[in-house]
């Protein structure tokens, strides 16, 4: 990761990528013990969104999934980079976040594969948290939204470990879907730090520079 290990950050950030975010399946319980409630008619309020900085190095474990599922990884500059929030389309992305979220199976790349780390899409009902995220921006892209405003984003959860979301970027800010909640909220209130996502102008990440929530800075 380039330029995002600085300051008190560094040896939790190096900790959490060498871990690959092999320990994110030990979340995904949680999700399926949520109550599903009837879907929001209100859009969510308006807020500032991430600011991407320089380039950073993708996750091994993306790369390969690219190679298995280039279709997903497709790149298309002519697409939105945002997304024009209507109560239709919100109530669309909460839907399928808490559809996957209850479908899949919660298990560790170690156990499934006997390996620490590898993206696909739960293809077989079982997976860890990029293979959630992953088969939201699918089952996403399968109902009209454009890929290159949902990001799949490396952060560092509410224990100082690695775990993987899907941010959706809209004309009302950066909302975070999880496998951990079925809460949909905005990046800046998940209590996460915010290391690196892929980027929107070419098939690269970039780094968020270690962006915290003022949850996360609170609780420091």
């Amino acid at each position: 990761m380039r330029n995002a290990d600085t300051g008190s950050l560094k040896a939790g950030l190096k900790t959490a990528m060498l871990a690959a975010l092999t320990l994110c399946a030990g979340f995904i319980g949680s999700a399926q013990a949520q109550t599903v409630a009837a879907l929001p008619v209100a859009l969510p309020s308006v807020s500032a969104g991430l600011t991407p900085g320089a380039e950073a190095r993708p996750i091994l474990a993306w790369t390969e999934f690219c190679r298995s599922y280039p279709a997903e990884c497709a790149f298309d500059r002519n697409e939105p980079a945002r997304i024009t929030l209507t109560p239709a389309i919100w109530n669309t992305i909460v839907a399928v976040n808490r559809r996957v979220n209850r479908q899949i199976r919660p298990v560790t790349d170690q156990e499934h594969w006997g390996r620490p780390d590898r993206w696909d899409l739960a293809e077989d009902g079982s997976g860890d948290c990029e293979d959630f995220q992953l088969l939201k921006r699918r089952q996403l892209a399968e109902a009209g939204l454009p890929r290159r405003a949902m990001r799949m984003t490396v952060v560092i959860d509410e224990k100082g470990e690695g775990h993987a979301v899907l941010t959706v970027i809209t004309d009302r800010g950066d909302y975070v879907l999880d496998n951990k909640t079925s809460a949909i909220t905005a990046w800046h209130e998940t209590g996460y730090v915010f290391i690196k996502r892929e980027g929107q102008d070419a098939l690269a990440w970039v780094s968020l520079g270690g962006a915290s929530s003022p949850i996360t800075t609170a609780n420091r």
